[in-house]
């Protein structure tokens, strides 16, 4: 589905976050209609918009600009609606458009790139797929995750679990992952993370407290325990940064999957909401690799793909997982809210 029309992008994105349980940030992105009517960059950068579609995700980069200034102190204009307390859509309207003129030179630069959603709660998923895949590829892996953004997810093996009753993880962690789940629990089984990297093409430093605030301004203001998991990442990573590098998604794969594998260790591919932002000869060129390395799979070197990411004609959020010797064909065992805040579970047999 594809939308060209800018006005009815910020007002589907702006639905979208209403049915995601963010009435306060779609007010705001709603209010990016306003920054249309000014006489800036930033509202001609986003009328004049190339190719616009929803994969764009153009209203979220204005959107974690404006949250951008609230957080960093420079202004506080909208701390009544990012609170609660203004809820009038028309002096939410006149407040952004201030904004957008006050602020014209910081928030353009917020579409030089996409959003960066690094968010904990969605390794509840990958987990879920560790624990089925278990008893199917054995219970050791190594990690790669594209697409890791800050290495929120690349730290998953310090987090603890609790998916419906099934736990796994270190149970002293600070981070504690328990979305609503639905349906069975996953398999109680052994997980054994031995290594985990990741890449990004512009990769956030989490010890860096200006990143780090960069990527906080993402996170919808409706949403404090999204929030929280965030500091507590940003704490874990200034213990132990994650090991993260800056590279294409593509080149990443293949450089990986050439690395010698472990005997009984197996190597899974992950990602989380970021397969949208790939280019097709991206996706192209993983996907090829993939099927390359699963042809060479062996009992005792497995290889698995686990994906959480938007079906484009539902617009749910499903997680799937292919796993060689075996099939190559992707199993869905749950649907999952795009945040983590909850899991549907269905599993799935051989």
């Amino acid at each position: 589905m594809a939308i060209t029309d800018v006005r009815e992008a910020i007002a589907w994105q702006a639905r979208h976050s209403e049915e995601a349980g963010a009435p306060r940030t779609a007010r705001v992105i709603r209010a990016e209609l306003a920054i249309l009517d000014t006489a800036t960059e930033t509202g001609r950068r986003m009328a004049d918009w190339p190719g616009l579609s929803l994969a764009d995700a153009m209203p979220l980069r204005i959107a974690g600009g404006l949250h951008w200034l609230h957080l960093s102190g420079t202004d506080s204009r909208l701390a009544p609606v990012y609170d609660g307390s203004l809820t009038e859509q028309a002096a939410i309207d006149a407040i952004v458009a201030e904004l957008a003129t006050e602020y014209d030179d910081i928030l353009s630069l917020w579409l030089d790139g996409p959003p960066q959603t690094n968010e904990a709660g969605r390794s509840a998923s990958v987990m879920a797929a560790l624990l089925w895949l278990s008893g199917r590829a054995g219970s050791k892996f190594e990690l790669i995750e594209i697409g890791a953004s800050a290495g929120v997810n690349t730290m998953m093996e310090r987090y603890f679990y609790d998916l419906g009753g099934t736990r796994a993880g270190p149970a002293a962690s600070p981070m504690r992952i328990v979305p609503e789940w639905g349906g069975p629990p996953p398999p109680q089984a052994p997980v054994e993370i031995v290594a985990v990297r990741g890449c990004d093409v512009a990769p956030v430093d989490l010890t860096d407290p200006a990143e780090a605030l960069r990527l906080k301004a993402y996170v919808w203001a409706d949403a404090g325990e999204r929030m929280a998991r965030l500091d507590t990442a940003i704490a874990l990573a200034r213990q132990v940064p994650p090991d993260l590098v800056q590279m294409d998604a593509a080149v990443f794969v293949r450089e990986r999957l050439a690395q010698r594998q472990e005997p009984a260790v197996a190597r899974v591919l992950f990602h989380t909401v970021m397969w949208q932002y790939l280019p097709e000869p991206t996706r192209a060129a993983i996907e090829a690799a993939m099927a390359e390395a699963g042809a060479e799979a062996a009992p005792e070197r497995p290889l698995a793909w686990i994906s959480l990411e938007t079906n484009r004609a539902t617009f749910r959020h499903e997680l799937t997982v292919r796993h060689w010797p075996g099939g190559a064909e992707p199993v869905l065992l749950a649907t999952a809210h795009p945040h983590g805040a909850w899991v549907e579970w269905r599993g799935a047999d051989d």
